[in-house]
């Protein structure tokens, strides 16, 4: 063949350089233009073209689809170079293929016939070329069609080749089988095959041993009894690497350490058994364990990063296999010692790992003393470190080492890092300081001070069970009673008092109040005028809850209650806007007025004591995504409460009963659809009288029960729109409920990400079967969020609930919200709901504070017309100051007084973070009550954003 015709194929050569030659865009495109007409009159026009003409133009075409050019012809001239004896040929062949053609293609079935073909040939090259062709679009197709092939080439050797060229055939084998496995599990079966496989691990050639280890432990992790011979022959082979010298296995050492990679591979695959029962097996095993731990103490080989790497790769995956072991106190001790050690390295990696492991170590009886050892370093890398990842293992960690001994040492140090803890791992900190002090009470008044020192500093990371649970305990113990009641006095008495706080104070001393009542102090009357001092700060749930310690304390404080018949008949309670609170307080009147002090007393008497069950914070912590703590005790979950059970006995939950008031209107099944939901089990305000609707600035129920498989004109479920505008001001609630299923959503946002918890209840008492999840961002969307959910069941059992966590990051600014598919079957029915995820552009927004003339200086600044959104509505409900406040801080700004000179105005800033920078945006909103018409302006330093918040916010006033 002529020269010109080379491997160099100088004409793909020239047009190269013709397209690095063009000077601007156009005259790029036209060149493409020109040699793609040239090619298809060549594909088409010359029936005589030859391998390497072909070869060219292919990789032509390549070359301009990697520019990103869409190319729509010479697929079947790239097949047809699949059956080219000649090396490039093929090789360019396969290689467009691998790029240009996707799984569901039309050709594909003709790509697999070539295979075979491949696979089947003499030649190791052509075999390999198949292979990693396979492996590179790995399709179902490929695994149905190649899936019985190429577990032969693992075993079997070909005649007239080298012993080189046999191994590396292997190696692509069992690295292609892996990629068809995880693909497609289904379509392959080693059936005979799997002895010789799991002998390979004992090949010479050290690179087939690694690609077979990497295939065995997906084949392990498939079915571990088949293959459980591999534990013998990977421990003999980890002995054969650590027991080497650096001459041993010079090809396969990485800065003086022998194989690092492969013994990696060997001790996770040792990982998926028990401790070996063979003794000899286990002694080797032990030996090798033994030996990388004394190399992990020698001084370094090499001062170069890489060096260490490896070694700590092969220490890190050491110690875990003892750890997995869990049987070899002395091991297990000498892990805890060479991890503490890594406490303090100044790779922040390392840190990591360590406390990541020790808290696996701190779960085991041999090592637990050994890790309390290092509390005070892990303590001051709690304080220290700049990494948040690393200071939130340092809180597993440290809940991991608690007990009896070091309790109350801990519980402070990790109630003083909260004061200045990252808000991303404060619900958690306080949950987790919650537990640890009820576990390890002796003495309950230091729990009792614990809590409330947590609802002081960390007040609104405090979850209801966290308050409920110090309320049962408080009440199941009778020598806590007095000093509880005391306490939350002397706590109330505070300038600024968080609303859980008034919570907590208002139950216990609506309980306990008469304990304390002797000293003058705390006289029955300033128990009451302390208590009613919060009464105007608190929301509706919490004021509902005040009115029954006020009714408590007509029962328990006779002398004031003509001061409380007074408050009951005000007109801010009588003719309140919230009709709960209204109907609470015209019975609780009413009650106090009719009732003989005798039925009084019975009916207000004091609660009877819990029965002991498991704590509803650890049940809450067992929810939320799992700590390597909580995977390590792998702990079963408490198993729900029958429905019709949660439902008709409030006082069977582990959550603080209601105050002893008679229930006039108490809504079916409330408790039960609160409990499934998994955020706020029912509360000590929820039994009174139409109690159920106390909780709807937190959770708003659907109203009405829709169709779970009819849509609206939008395509969405009936309500889907409606519950979407609720969380447009609010980050918590009820996304959907009907009689089958509830969903509830816990979300948070931070600059640019959010995260949202998103429970799936079952309200039946049947099995939700192939239940599935899907998101989708439609059009313009994808590109403007991304949004990835975390995998959930297909099964939710009767009664239970599932959670999955979807995390969301704001590109760029966005009108559309998310949709979230919801399919399953429940007794023999299918049903769908099509729901709007409750993301907003607002939602990535944060308060800015600022001064009136900044204000006024941004504003103006803010001039130009797309800049600028203005909408004046009629009021969709009563213009109520305080609620307009609540809003425009859900909403995500800030408010800003002393700004605009009438004082019913409001005026906000706030600060949208998306990918990569930040938009400012200036809120007015001005009500007029006479007219009940609001107008309201914003405006935007990016033009789209105006317009995006100015519609979501008129749908909330």
């Amino acid at each position: 063949m002529p020269a010109v015709k080379g491997d160099n194929m100088r004409g793909l050569l020239v047009f190269i350089s013709d397209i690095r030659n063009c000077k601007s865009k156009e005259a790029e495109i036209k060149r493409i233009n020109k040699e793609l007409a040239n090619i298809r009159s060549k594909f088409k026009g010359d029936k005589t073209l030859d391998g390497y003409h072909k070869k060219k133009y292919v990789c032509k075409l390549l070359f301009i689809f990697l520019l990103g050019h869409d190319i729509d012809f010479g697929y079947m001239e790239a097949v047809n170079l699949l059956s080219s004896n000649r090396y490039t040929e093929k090789q360019i062949g396969y290689l467009f293929i691998s790029v240009m053609i996707s799984a569901n293609n039309d050709l594909i079935k003709l790509v697999i016939k070539s295979i075979k073909n491949d696979l089947a040939s003499p030649n190791p090259v052509h075999v390999n070329l198949a292979l990693q062709c396979t492996a590179n679009i790995g399709s179902k197709e490929m695994a149905e069609g190649l899936g019985n092939e190429i577990p032969k080439l693992l075993v079997t050797g070909m005649e007239k080749s080298l012993r080189e060229t046999i191994d590396s055939v292997k190696q692509s084998a069992a690295l292609t089988l892996l990629r068809l496995l995880r693909t497609s599990p289904e379509y392959i079966q080693i059936g005979e095959w799997s002895s010789r496989v799991i002998h390979l691990l004992n090949d010479q050639h050290l690179g087939v041993v690694t690609s077979a280890a990497s295939l065995i432990e997906a084949l392990v992790k498939k079915n571990p009894e088949e293959y459980k011979g591999c534990v013998s022959l990977a421990v003999s082979r980890l002995s054969r690497i650590v027991t080497a010298s650096y001459t041993d296995l010079q090809d396969y050492t990485y800065y003086f350490v022998p194989a690092p990679w492969l013994s990696v591979k060997l001790l996770r695959l040792l990982q998926n058994y028990p401790p070996p029962e063979d003794p000899a097996v286990r002694t080797r095993l032990t030996e090798c364990l033994e030996t990388i731990l004394n190399k992990a103490q020698e001084p370094p080989k090499s001062k170069k990063i890489q060096h260490g790497n490896a070694k700590n790769a092969v220490l890190n995956e050491a110690i875990n296999l003892i750890i997995h072991m869990d049987s070899d106190p002395n091991l297990l001790v000498r892990a805890c010692n060479q991890l503490g050690q890594f406490l303090q390295h100044r790779e922040t990696n390392l840190r990591y790992l360590a406390l990541e492991s020790m808290c696996l170590l701190a779960t085991s009886e041999f090592s637990h003393e050994a890790v309390k050892k290092h509390q005070e370093t892990v303590v001051n890398s709690l304080k220290t470190e700049r990494d948040v990842s690393v200071r939130q293992r340092a809180v597993d960690l440290l809940y991991a080492m608690c007990d009896k001994t070091n309790a109350e040492e801990i519980v402070g140090e990790m109630l003083e890092y909260l004061e200045t803890a990252d808000y991303s791992i404060r619900e958690e900190m306080v949950l987790k300081v919650a537990i640890l002090a009820e576990k390890y009470a002796v003495d309950y008044t230091w729990y009792v001070d614990v809590i409330l020192n947590l609802i002081r500093i960390s007040g609104d990371y405090v979850s209801e069970e966290v308050w409920y649970r110090v309320i049962q305990i408080v009440i199941n113990r009778d020598d806590v009673q007095g000093y509880a009641a005391k306490t939350v006095f002397e706590a109330l008495q505070a300038p600024a008092c968080h609303e859980n706080m008034v919570k907590v104070g208002g139950y216990i001393l609506g309980e306990f109040g008469n304990l304390i009542a002797g000293d003058p102090r705390s006289s029955p009357l300033v128990q009451f005028q302390l208590l009613h001092s919060k009464y105007h700060l608190c929301g509706p749930a919490t004021r509902g809850l005040i009115l029954s310690t006020y009714i408590k304390f007509v029962n328990l404080f006779p002398e004031i209650k003509s001061t409380i018949q007074d408050v009951l008949k005000s007109d801010n309670n009588l003719r309140n806007s919230d009709v709960e609170l209204q109907q609470r307080s015209v019975e609780y009147l009413q009650l106090s007025t009719v009732a003989s002090t005798d039925v009084l007393a019975t009916v207000l008497e004091e609660m009877p004591p819990f029965p002991e069950r498991e704590s509803s914070i650890l049940a809450k912590l067992k929810k939320k995504k799992p700590t390597v703590t909580e995977q390590a005790e792998n702990k079963e979950p408490k198993q729900p409460m029958p429905q019709a059970q949660m439902s008709n006995n409030v006082n069977t939950h582990n959550t603080p009963p209601p105050l002893s008031v008679p229930a006039a209107s108490n809504p079916p099944s409330a408790a039960a659809s609160d409990d499934l939901l998994g955020l706020n089990s029912p509360g000590p305000s929820q039994a009174a009288p139409s109690a159920g609707s106390f909780l709807l600035d937190v959770f708003d129920t659907v109203g009405s029960s829709p169709p779970t498989n009819g849509v609206d004109s939008n395509g969405l479920t009936p309500g889907a729109e409606e519950s979407f505008k609720k969380f447009i001001c609010k980050n918590n609630g009820v996304l959907f409920e009907n009689d089958l299923l509830q969903i509830g959503v816990k979300s948070e946002y931070r600059q640019n990400l959010g995260r949202l918890g998103i429970f799936y209840g079952n309200k039946t008492s049947f099995q939700f079967s192939g239940f599935s999840i899907d998101t989708q961002c439609p059009g313009e969307l994808a590109s403007q969020i991304t949004c990835t959910p975390k995998p959930v069941g297909t099964t939710i059992e009767s009664g239970a609930q599932v959670q999955q966590v979807i995390n969301i990051e704001c590109i760029t600014e966005f009108s559309d919200a998310p949709l979230l598919i919801i399919s399953f079957m429940c007794n023999g029915n299918s049903h769908r709901l099509n729901l709007k995820l409750p993301v907003m552009f607002s939602k990535f927004s944060e308060p800015a504070e600022m001064d009136s003339a900044t204000f006024f200086a941004r504003w103006k600044g803010l001039s130009q017309p797309n800049q600028e959104c203005q909408k004046v509505f009629k009021a969709k409900f009563p213009i109520d100051t305080e609620q307009n406040k609540t809003k425009m801080l859900g909403f995500g700004v800030s408010i800003l007084e002393g700004i605009d000179p009438n004082p019913d105005n409001y005026v906000s800033a706030g600060i949208i973070h998306i990918k990569g920078s930040q938009v400012g945006c200036l809120v007015r909103l001005e009500p007029n009550k006479n007219a009940q018409m609001y107008r309201l302006t914003i405006r935007a330093s990016k033009p789209p954003v105006p317009n995006i918040l100015a519609d979501l916010l008129e749908h909330q006033f």
